[in-house]
């Protein structure tokens, strides 16, 4: 049957039809328009592929969903067809494939119609056309050059701590220990760092900021008996003023300006959970908060209430002077939504870092969803992405339970963290663990995740890889004698590994500022040290140098993001999968032991990128602690 195509691009104007979709054959059944439909509603594109030739089963496999390249639809028979229809925006161009019995990728043999995909190959291509008439305005026009997040490789800037180019608003807090007071970053340290060309030599693509509200000058208690000042900016008092000893408002915005003009995304952390105590709002509203007092005692998460119990976690204070918003008052959620929708309106950026998400009413998600999608994403024709900190090593049903297309795009993966951490760094247990909870893993997730080592709330990555590691969680002792810097390489190289293994695997991999070359520092707050920019040791050197790498190989090589993983060797120190998208692919070896080893199942003849050598398998020798990325086929 020979498919007739509709134009693949549609006159301005209102379409008729709200029973319409667009068909890979023309749908002679197509009703006439019986009433108008608001802007952005959604109609099927139906995709068929013909039965013969040995063909068994079939998957559409497109960009049509953020894992639509990795999971696809599976297509049922209908008649001689087999047929599959995903829902699509009128306009939206679809890139796609099909996979035939879940081994050949191929383009629609009845649609002409292909671009592309910027690897070498080409996918079939087509474009929604609803043929909706609309009620009001004209639909959101979608923007071909949209930011796929899938792309995405993310840089964690804890600004007080990264650069400082203001030296006029640096100021401490008088009573407060150097570890935990202000130490000088800002705004304009970070721009002179983006002008720079650092972040793009990292191959970093969006920028992750810490909270950029105002924060009061007083001195906080810590759990562990010492004072703290609010540099880390999660004490906000007031939210509707940029933090001064970051900088003005001008200067976010110039800084998100500057991002935007090299490619850059820039994320702002935002923190929902709380205020601070001398915060006007909460004196004002008090009602729009928990009270301190819960069942005859104080509610403090960890003293008088739980931290994991459904309830209480979501009233409980972080500590005796943080006020927990209250969300289930609508008032108090409609204003602090507003709030960060502002902060967007403001400056421009293209996401948010949620803080604590388990610890807030899920209806504030749904809240900004709805508004960000209805006031944001219209104007900037680009998605606006959000990914949550639900701090859990071992609940994935609970992380998973804030993805979806009306909440998170995505949340960082702890229980990946954590296998990363036991199997690659201290190297307990074997590859073959590893590979087992991958297996269940990769697609367990609904959305965009994030991938990564090591954050601002735990330890310092490379002491977790020193040959004797400390444990993954421990606090250490920041105040009396901090951790110094390992003196060998070997805690370096297996660092390397583990950026390895982020880099070419789906997610969207984070690096921690100063993880690049493995700063040294024991739990909060020495975990959060003054970036190193000069004096780098070898090892230091190297480990940069390799994360360079790796960023630019991830941006070459899109099967490293959009691709498929399928394990291909597993021994008690090795590892080696190949990552497909059907245009390319990529053979990753691991090597977490400390002597040389081989891996099985690689290609014949190949050219490694991160040495640019020439190699030969199926089996092949990777040095202590290494990684190799190899192409066939590689000028």
């Amino acid at each position: 049957m020979r498919a007739l195509f509709r134009s693949l691009f549609m006159a301005a104007g209102f379409f008729a039809c709200t029973d319409a979709r667009l068909d890979s054959a023309t749908d002679p059944n197509a009703k006439p328009p019986t009433a108008c439909v608001p802007p952005g509603t959604q109609c099927p594109i139906v995709f068929r592929y013909p039965i013969g030739n040995g063909v068994s089963t079939v998957e559409l496999r497109g960009d049509f969903a953020p894992d639509g390249w990795t999971k696809g639809v599976a297509m049922q028979v209908e008649g001689t067809f087999f047929r599959a229809e995903v829902p699509a925006t009128d306009g939206a161009k679809v890139h796609y494939k099909f996979l035939l019995n879940g081994k050949d990728w191929v383009l629609d043999p009845a649609n002409p119609q292909k671009e592309t995909d910027g690897a070498g190959g080409e996918n079939s291509i087509t474009v929604a056309a609803c043929n909706f008439e609309y009620c009001a305005t004209e639909p959101p026009k979608p923007n071909p050059d949209a930011f796929d997040w899938r792309r995405a490789v993310m840089y964690f800037v804890f600004v007080d701590r990264f650069a400082n180019g203001d030296p006029t608003n640096d100021e401490t807090i008088l009573g407060v220990e150097p570890p935990a007071n202000y130490q000088g970053g800002d705004w304009a340290g970070v721009i002179q760092k983006l002008e720079s060309g650092y972040f793009e030599s990292l191959g970093v693509n969006a920028l992750w900021l810490t909270v950029p509200a105002d924060n009061p000058n007083v001195v906080g208690a810590g759990y562990d008996g010492h004072s703290y000042s609010a540099y880390h900016g999660y004490w906000a008092s007031n939210l509707e003023a940029p933090e001064e000893h970051f900088g003005t408002l001008a200067t976010l915005k110039d800084l998100v300006q500057k991002a935007h003009a090299r490619g850059i995304k820039v994320l702002f952390d935002y923190a929902m959970n709380h205020v601070h105590e001398s915060s006007t709002l909460y004196q004002a509203h008090a009602d729009w908060f928990w009270p301190l007092s819960y069942d005859n005692h104080q509610c403090v998460c960890g003293d008088g209430c739980d931290w994991n119990d459904s309830y209480q976690q979501k009233r409980c204070w972080f500590t005796s002077y943080l006020p927990d918003w209250n969300f289930t008052n609508s008032a108090a959620r409609a204003y602090s939504v507003g709030n960060a929708l502002k902060w967007v309106e403001d400056t421009g950026i293209d996401g948010f870092r949620l803080d604590a998400v388990k610890h807030i009413e899920l209806d504030w998600l749904l809240d900004l969803r709805k508004r960000i999608a209805a006031e944001v994403e219209p104007k900037s024709h680009e998605h606006f992405y959000m990914v949550g900190e639900t701090f859990e090593s071992g609940n994935r049903d609970l992380i998973k339970s804030y993805v979806g297309t009306d909440r998170l795009d995505g949340q960082f993966d702890f229980p990946l963290r954590a296998v990363l951490v036991e199997k690659l760094l201290r190297r307990t247990g074997t590859m073959h663990d590893l590979d087992a909870f991958l297996a269940s893993n990769d697609t367990f997730y609904p959305g965009v995740m994030s991938t990564f080592i090591g954050n601002h709330d735990i330890v310092r990555a490379i002491h977790v890889a020193e040959d004797s590691p400390w444990d993954a969680w421990a606090a250490g002792n920041p105040w009396g004698a901090p951790p110094s810097l390992p003196k060998n390489a070997a805690p370096f190289e297996r660092l390397g590994v583990a950026f390895a293994f982020l880099f070419t695997t789906q997610g969207v991999p984070l690096i921690y500022y100063g993880d690049e070359i493995g700063m040294p520092g024991a739990g909060d707050p020495d975990n959060r040290r003054f970036m190193q920019w000069e004096g780098l040791t070898s090892a230091q050197a190297g480990l940069r140098t390799l994360v360079e790498k790796l960023g630019k190989i991830r941006r070459d090589h899109p099967a490293l993001w959009r691709g498929a993983r399928s394990t291909l060797s597993v021994t008690d120190d090795t590892y080696s999968y190949a990552m497909s998208d059907g245009v390319e692919t990529l053979y990753v070896g691991l090597n977490r032991g400390d002597v040389t080893a081989a891996v099985g199942s690689m290609p014949q003849k190949g050219r490694d990128l991160l040495t640019d050598e020439l190699v030969e398998g199926p089996g092949v020798t990777l040095a202590p602690r290494s990684a190799r990325i190899i192409v066939v086929n590689a000028p």
